[in-house]
């Protein structure tokens, strides 16, 4: 219809979705906010509208672009029920040994009631609403109830009276975001395959070089209103805290406390299904994605290195047992 955008070149056929972030504004200060990949100048229902879309080729030679992937939504109803109390004494449990390994941690919590927040790559998400609401506004474009203005509004360009999510009929009068969340507080988590002897030794493997005092094998949920989700012990294999992950995979965005190198423990439910791995979706095996934990300041290191001491035949297992989950 007329739109004169360009395809980034880190948007292929084959790779991940991406959202992409800028470090640093023209003028040399902090930016780290996602800018939209394209613009709806040009189009012929768009008359007058002269918003250009970012210069992604001169960002990318200045070394100014950081990616960021989605993260899967599966299970997220658990996440949410699952109280602050628990996740504290999870992150406290095994003191000397995550000592010995050099593994801290740290909760992003919210700004107003100091509670801990568990959603996005930086636990920078509050509540399932926020995280909905954000991603519809920011990575969609459609203004909502959560976040109702436009963003980047230049004149000319606003065409729809805000917000633009509407309650209506044909969504059974609730507004995307509440489907959106309601999908994501009911969608199960994924059903691991049937343990195998291989798939044993392989998380016997994980729990001895330390992968699980991160990522957290066990969780149990609070009373809930909403059937089968109160009082449940599920298995996300993550702490929902913060660590330092080192120079190697720091973005150089802060969020809430979450500092530049600081990122959430992945969930690993579900991993067997994926495609990219890490935060910007970087790696495509999951020996890389492990391997890229290492570099200087990150409390993975030494875990890493127990696997690289590991027999070949356990680190095998160990992938083994990521893939059945």
């Amino acid at each position: 219809m007329g739109a004169r955008n360009h395809i980034p070149s880190f948007i292929q056929p084959n790779g991940p979705v991406r959202e992409a972030r800028f470090l640093r504004h023209p003028d040399g200060t902090p930016d780290g906010s996602v800018h939209n990949l394209f613009t709806i100048a040009g189009r012929t229902d768009a008359t007058g509208c002269n918003l250009s879309q970012p210069d992604f080729a001169a960002q990318l030679a200045a070394d100014n672009v950081i990616f960021r992937i989605p993260t899967p939504l599966f299970g997220l109803g658990l996440v949410d029920n699952t109280p602050d109390h628990v996740l504290k004494d999870n992150l406290a449990a095994l003191p000397d040994r995550k000592a010995n390994l050099g593994i801290a941690g740290r909760f992003n919590r919210s700004p107003n009631d100091a509670t801990i927040s568990k959603f996005g790559w930086k636990a920078q998400n509050k509540s399932l609403n926020l995280f909905a609401g954000e991603a519809y506004n920011v990575e969609i474009g459609v203004t909502n109830d959560v976040m109702p203005n436009e963003r980047n509004l230049a004149e000319g360009c606003a065409f729809n009276p805000t917000p633009e999510d509407s309650h209506s009929a044909a969504s059974n009068g609730i507004s995307d975001i509440d489907a959106f969340v309601d999908a994501m507080r009911l969608s199960a988590p994924p059903t691991p395959v049937p343990p195998t002897r291989q798939t044993q030794a392989g998380q016997d493997a994980f729990n001895h070089v330390g992968c699980v005092l991160c990522h957290s094998d066990s969780l149990t949920t609070s009373a809930s209103i909403f059937t089968g989700m109160g009082n449940v012990t599920y298995h996300p294999f993550s702490d929902f805290a913060l660590h330092h992950m080192g120079s190697g995979l720091a973005d150089g965005v802060s969020q809430g406390v979450a500092g530049p190198d600081e990122f959430r423990t992945a969930p690993l439910w579900g991993i067997g299904q994926r495609l990219f791995f890490l935060h910007d979706g970087r790696a495509a095996d999951l020996l890389d994605a492990i391997e890229e934990h290492r570099s200087p300041g990150s409390e993975a290191n030494a875990v890493v290195d127990g696997f690289d001491h590991l027999s070949p035949d356990s680190q095998q297992a160990l992938l083994d047992f990521l893939r059945s989950l």
